[in-house]
């Protein structure tokens, strides 16, 4: 029987994509009692970064939330993986933190990572809700828009 998030990810027309190696020293999850901290995650797609520049001059508000839905896909990937495929064992989203590299006279970074809020909500339902930070930046890694980590509860 294919578990029910997986079903949940299937029904939403999203595919999992294998997961990015960390690219300095850290490692992409770390599981302390129940909670499984995701280290940030990027909008990359097939290995390479699909979005950079900055909101408010390159980028849209909409495409900011495409980008930070591609963030949260990355997340639930190295979560997938954290929890060796079964992400059925997620009790919850415990907290998004969110980093938007934007001109200086960009105000919409709430709006921008409400892409990954909104998916989590998809996805897990009401265990979806989370607290969240959404801040502004001059800049980000390779230029990418957005950066997006996550804390789950799980069991």
């Amino acid at each position: 029987m294919e578990a029910k998030i997986d079903q949940k990810l299937a029904q939403l027309g999203i595919s999992l994509p294998a997961t990015a190696s960390p690219s300095a020293n850290y490692v992409p999850a770390r599981r302390l009692g129940s909670q499984i901290y995701i280290s940030g995650q990027v909008p990359s797609e097939g290995g390479k970064d699909k979005y950079t520049g900055k909101l408010g001059s390159e980028f849209s508000v909409e495409e900011g939330q495409k980008a930070a839905r591609l963030c949260a896909i990355n997340i639930l990937a190295q979560l997938k993986q954290a929890l060796d495929g079964n992400l059925d064992r997620v009790v919850g989203v415990v907290r998004l933190g969110g980093f938007v590299n934007a001109e200086p006279d960009f105000k919409d970074h709430p709006k921008v990572i409400n892409g990954a809020s909104d998916l989590m909500v998809e996805v897990f339902g009401e265990a979806g809700r989370h607290a969240r930070a959404a801040v502004g930046c001059s800049s980000l890694p390779r230029n990418v828009p957005v950066e997006v980590d996550a804390i789950f509860e799980v069991n």
